[in-house]
């Protein structure tokens, strides 16, 4: 068949989990992404996913997505539930025949993520994994800077990402949510590996709860604030920095430091407009993750539908999101026992 043949064929797209980070995904499909049509929603609220299905035009809704995976106008899922549902999501789907865009984090562990990668091969369905970073321009160009040797052999990374917003409650419990690292860092922790090009080798992390007053009786385990550090299996030196509740805005930045010169991905500024008057200056700074990587959720998504239609890997595998799992685990492990850990 050739690309052209290829392109002609609407691939029907079911949301699993129609929460704010899903909601995004679907409006992409719905309007934005060729060759990709909204054609079912499944939430466990069944509000939610009437109120999806009517906003996006998907002809169907349902409280149980098994239910949605047996239907021939789905050929592909989104999976934005919460982290615990997302292995038998995807296998349940890669089962069904369905190809799978599945949010990050992956999975709670990396048997759960075996597990996925192994149902999706066996099934011969795409398995996409949505560290949507990889697909910011700014992002890009640091990547192709790095690549042409522009700044000659990297050294070091170091990338943060600061929330504004406190965690909801289940996030609190690290045996559920995996913690910061993996629901914050989990987009530094690929962004270090995608710029180095190497694995990690051995991590040390330190972390506390500075800012969550309330959970420190029931959780005393929780930590909003983590600072970890590591060196890759090609010698490069990479620091993660991550915190939740900071309030003052949306954080991400990249330094990269090579050899003969640094890349610096970022701002906190929104636009470069600043005031000055006698009481002093001000600027906007970036509110929220969907003010800043807006562009970046579409250019996944349409990466997504254009893998199944040229029947390629995607740009982001189930084996980048197995990594992220293992090094979170690992900086947890870290944080846990105050030893330097080996992966």
């Amino acid at each position: 068949m050739t690309n052209e043949k290829k392109m002609e064929k609407t691939i029907g797209i079911c949301l699993i989990g129609a929460g704010r980070a899903g909601m995004i995904h679907a409006r992409n499909f719905a309007s934005r992404v060729p060759y990709a049509k909204m054609t079912a929603i499944a939430d466990t609220v069944e509000e939610m996913a009437k109120a999806a299905a009517e906003e996006l035009g998907a002809g169907y809704y349902t409280t149980d997505y098994t239910e949605a995976l047996k239907r021939d106008d789905v050929d592909a899922v989104v999976v934005v539930t919460p982290t615990k549902y997302h292995v038998d999501v995807v296998v349940a789907a890669a089962q069904a025949g369905k190809h799978i865009f599945c949010e990050k984090p992956m999975a709670m562990n990396k048997e759960e993520c075996e597990r996925m990668i192994q149902a999706a091969k066996d099934n011969g369905v795409k398995l996409q994994i949505g560290f949507m970073r990889r697909f910011d321009g700014n992002f890009r160009r640091a990547k192709k800077l790095i690549d042409d040797g522009e700044i000659g052999d990297v050294v070091t990374v170091k990338s943060l990402t600061h929330g504004p917003s406190t965690p909801r409650e289940w996030m609190y419990d690290i045996e559920k949510s995996n913690g910061p690292l993996a629901e914050v860092n989990s987009h530094d922790i690929d962004t270090v590996r995608w710029l180095t090009g190497g694995e990690a080798k051995y991590l040390y992390a330190m972390a506390g709860n500075f800012r969550c007053g309330e959970a420190r009786e029931n959780y005393p385990d929780f930590y909003d604030t983590v600072m970890m550090n590591i060196r890759m299996d090609n010698g490069c030196i990479v620091n993660i920095d991550g915190a939740q509740g900071v309030q003052y805005g949306y954080d991400a930045r990249v330094d990269v430091v090579g050899t003969r010169g640094i890349i610096q991905i970022g701002d906190l500024k929104q636009g470069t407009t600043l005031s000055y008057t006698k009481d002093g200056m001000r600027g906007e700074v970036v509110k929220s993750w969907t003010d800043l990587f807006s562009e970046a959720y579409l250019n996944e998504d349409i990466s997504f539908i254009q893998a199944i239609l040229e029947d390629r890997e995607p740009e982001v595998t189930g084996w980048d999101g197995m990594k992220a799992v293992e090094i979170v685990k690992a900086g947890n492990e870290s944080i846990r026992t105050g030893q330097v850990i080996k992966i």
